[in-house]
């Protein structure tokens, strides 16, 4: 299982640049495989953050977690996504999903329809572009491209793609490299996830599948303060179903419940359950349960550190 965290905040205050590539810094010195940077409203970009991750390591993959499809034209995000590839030494993975129909339509005013299709005429414009320049064309329900494209001294981007369901998980299987789940536990991993993927990567002809899910952490000695806090803010997402039914799909009763909680024994030994079940990404995303943010951060690193490799 490779082990990676977030570099710009995900739960907490936004992080600027300056941040993230301190934070990216400290996690590849702290031995990491993998940093991550989200796409949120009130963050800086995904693919600059990640730029700017990439040019302060050396090492690690850099990833997005996750570019949201609807708001980007995929041969617009085929070129953004393969120029940060180029810059930072061929270390990008992009990480894309649909999103939700409230954050597309409400927010942005973008008719949010066919979210499994559309996501798999997307998959297929960035094959398409990574594959077969000088020129791209397809033609599906939700894309018709016919345009010239190219980026020197480019190449195919990995791509992950946010999925909980099935239509969305042979989305990923079939074109994509992998996936990146959200709010999972171990439970949900091992009896959704890695079954529906693999089965329709398997049936595409494709090599076996990454599978990564984003899980907040906190290596506290106040345990019962950090879940209360948990479960104050993850709470959200108990009311949004598709979230929901992951959890009611997994061994958990609520959305806090699969935050990770404890002391850096507790910590190590609830991720290594996601090795178990199958998972072969961890994005660790810190969350400081009422603890100072700086201290939370080192404290999951050195967490992390103890899984890296095994």
């Amino acid at each position: 299982m490779r082990i990676g965290v977030f570099v710009s905040e995900t739960w907490g205050p936004p992080s600027d640049v300056d941040e993230v590539r301190r934070r990216a810094a400290e996690a590849e010195q702290a031995g990491m495989d993998s940093v991550w940077v989200p796409y949120l409203p009130w963050a800086v970009d995904a693919l600059a953050a990640a730029q700017a991750a990439g040019g302060a390591t050396s090492r690690v993959e850099v990833g997005t977690a996750v570019v949201p499809t609807y708001l980007f034209h995929p041969l617009a995000l085929a070129r953004q996504a393969a120029t940060v590839d180029e810059a930072i030494g061929g270390r990008l993975t992009l990480g894309i999903g649909p999103s939700q129909r409230t954050v597309i339509e409400s927010m942005h005013g973008v008719e949010y329809r066919a979210p499994a299709r559309h996501t798999s005429e997307y998959l297929d414009v960035l094959g398409a572009a990574w594959a077969n320049g000088p020129r791209v064309e397809v033609r599906g329900e939700h894309f018709q491209v016919d345009a010239m494209y190219g980026v020197p001294g480019a190449r195919p981007v990995p791509v992950l793609v946010g999925a909980l369901g099935p239509l969305m998980l042979d989305a990923a299987g079939s074109r994509a490299d992998g996936t990146i789940a959200t709010m999972c536990d171990p439970g949900a991993i091992e009896r959704v996830v890695v079954p529906g993927i693999t089965a329709a990567a398997a049936a595409a002809g494709r090599p076996a599948p990454r599978v990564g899910t984003v899980v907040p952490v906190c290596v506290t000695d106040d345990v019962d303060a950090a879940r209360e806090a948990a479960a104050t803010h993850f709470g959200v997402y108990d009311r949004l179903p598709r979230y929901r039914r992951m959890v009611e799909l997994g061994d958990g009763a609520r959305a806090a419940d699969v935050c990770v909680v404890g002391g850096e024994a507790q910590v190590r030994a609830a991720l290594a359950r996601y090795r178990d079940a199958g998972l072969t990404d961890l994005l660790a995303a810190p969350f400081a349960g009422g603890q100072e943010a700086v201290m939370a951060r080192r404290r999951l690193l050195d967490a992390l550190g103890g899984l890296v490799g095994a």
